[in-house]
């Protein structure tokens, strides 16, 4: 399957899924990255420290994960604009993570139906 780059059919074609899972972003040192690396799902490098995301505790704020199914370029433009003026005009915010194959879209985990439904939305109105 080849990536899709046009703006209007990445944005169609998203079909947000939300995944299993309630996670949490977190600013770690370098030392406690081979204990949490194990249950990680993204680490990134910043010059102020590491930032992982991880499963959530009990006590933080979870965020849910959405992935748009769409096979995104990493080289198409649009669709990140799109999720993020949707999303922000309901007040919802979001985190964004664009891996090799899909875009992944982190919101409150109590306002990931929301979410979905309004990106199911917007992907319906790009259609029409």
């Amino acid at each position: 399957m080849a990536p899709v780059s046009d703006t209007s059919a990445m944005i169609a074609g998203m079909n947000p899924e939300r995944m299993p899972g309630r996670w949490a972003f977190r600013t770690i040192a370098a030392e406690d990255l081979a204990v949490l690396l194990p249950d990680a799902l993204a680490v990134f490098r910043e010059a102020e420290g590491i930032s992982a995301l991880v499963p959530a505790n009990t006590e933080e704020a979870a965020m849910a994960q959405i992935t748009l199914k769409v096979f995104s370029s990493l080289e198409g433009i649009g669709l990140t604009a799109a999720v993020s003026t949707v999303l922000a005009e309901a007040g919802i915010a979001c985190n964004v993570i664009a891996a090799t194959l899909h875009d992944h879209i982190f919101v409150p985990e109590d306002r990931a139906d929301e979410a979905i439904a309004l990106l199911k939305a917007r992907a319906a109105e790009e259609v029409a």
